[in-house]
């Protein structure tokens, strides 16, 4: 599962600087890319932009990934 930005961002870029994968891109509206979000798996145990969101503006897409795909993308993403 893939993370999206919704219309109740207040575009702070506090979800930015917390993303390990550098995911999210500034914009009007901010984006998450879903093929470099690993939801944090590999470096945290939740994904750190929604912990960060103060108005809680992001959630799950809808869009379905294997969680065995999610890990190994977190883990090439961890080793650099």
């Amino acid at each position: 599962m893939a993370l999206m930005i919704t219309d109740e961002c207040i575009s702070c870029g506090l979800c930015i600087d917390d993303c390990p994968n550098e995911a999210i891109t500034e914009g009007e509206p901010f984006f998450i890319n879903p093929e470099l979000c690993t939801e944090c798996v590999g470096f945290f145990d939740d994904p750190q932009c929604v912990n960060a969101c103060p108005v809680e503006a992001i959630g799950a897409c809808g869009k379905s990934a294997n969680r065995p795909t999610i890990r190994a993308a977190g883990r090439r993403a961890a080793a650099g």
